[in-house]
């Protein structure tokens, strides 16, 4: 039932688009390590950026494992299922890099994302991810859901923030500076932000 993709375009590009929510799945290397899933929302927070790479934002939260997985070793699958419309699961295997606020390509980066306004969200990185393997399948038991809105709690919380705040606050918490394995995460200082 599965069907191999060579890149993200046509239908699998509108399906993607048009998804409300994504999950991502990191790990690292250590067999007995902590695998990471997350859900990924927030309308206008994801992009494609070519027929083989995806972008989407990563703002503050309490902890930073895809950061720190991502740091170690780059291995990142996203996945998009259809909670509506026709079954349909999306999976794409991957290499990912978290483009830091002081990389030079963080600010050309920005511009892939014009429908939202990072900044009270407390951006800390744009996760760049390279498709090596695009796979979709059936959805079958996806349940029917419906996408009313996004919440608005997270850019209520962090639009408190400045840059120094923010720090402090990542400073507080015990797995975004090292993650739960002791991984390095996000590097604090918190660079200054450029939005």
């Amino acid at each position: 039932m599965g069907k191999t993709y060579e890149r993200i375009d046509g239908r699998l590009r509108t399906f993607i688009e048009a998804q409300p929510l994504f999950f991502t799945a990191t790990a690292p290397l250590s067999g007995d390590g902590t695998v990471n899933l997350s859900p990924k929302g927030l309308k206008g927070s994801f992009a494609v950026l070519d027929e083989l790479t995806v972008a989407y934002l990563d703002f503050a939260g309490s902890n930073a494992e895809t950061v720190a997985h991502l740091r170690e070793n780059g291995r990142i699958t996203l996945m998009w299922c259809a909670f509506q419309g026709p079954p349909n699961i999306v999976r794409l295997h991957g290499r990912g890099e978290p483009v830091l606020r002081d990389d030079p390509r963080f600010k050309e980066l920005l511009t892939h994302f014009p429908d939202i306004d990072p900044a009270p969200h407390g951006l800390r990185a744009v996760i760049l991810v390279r498709a090596e393997l695009i796979r979709d399948s059936c959805g079958y038991a996806v349940p029917y859901m419906t996408y009313d809105e996004d919440r608005d709690l997270h850019g209520r919380r962090f639009a408190r923030e400045d840059d120094a705040s923010l720090d402090a606050y990542f400073r507080s918490k015990p797995h975004i500076g090292t993650s739960l394995d002791g991984l390095p995460g996000l590097p604090l200082p918190l660079p200054p932000s450029t939005v």
